[in-house]
């Protein structure tokens, strides 16, 4: 549905630990940067980017705004987030865990990355 996501950050550095640790805990590359200087995450054909904001201003998170992972089954939940928290990111809501939702059963984990935006890693059990 989506050709990218983008979100901005403030500590590029940061952002690369955080993020090169979540692609790479569920079988993706470490970043690279284009020529513009975007932090670029290519997997399954979709593409991830962080970047300082363009307009010069601080980043900061959207709130109630939330990026989705589809992962292959729980344990990749497990390992993404725990790769996640590892790196500087921090576990909100709920456990790890299975969330009936809209009529389907989901395996859940959720982290706010360094500069707090909000991610989830989702496996639809059915």
């Amino acid at each position: 549905m989506f050709s990218h996501v983008t979100v901005g950050t403030n500590d590029m550095a940061a952002s690369r630990r955080f993020y090169d640790a979540l692609f790479t805990a569920i079988g993706g590359r470490a970043g690279v940067f284009d020529d513009e200087g975007k932090l670029v995450y290519i997997k399954d054909g979709r593409m991830f980017m962080v970047i300082p904001p363009i307009d010069g201003e601080a980043a900061c998170h959207a709130n109630g705004g939330t990026i989705g992972f589809a992962l292959a089954d729980p344990q990749a939940v497990h390992v993404w987030q725990e790769a996640g928290v590892a790196h500087g990111g921090t576990a909100v809501e709920d456990p790890a865990g299975v969330r009936h939702k809209a009529g389907r059963q989901l395996y859940l984990a959720y982290l706010r990355d360094p500069d707090g935006n909000k991610l989830c890693a989702v496996h639809v059990m059915g």
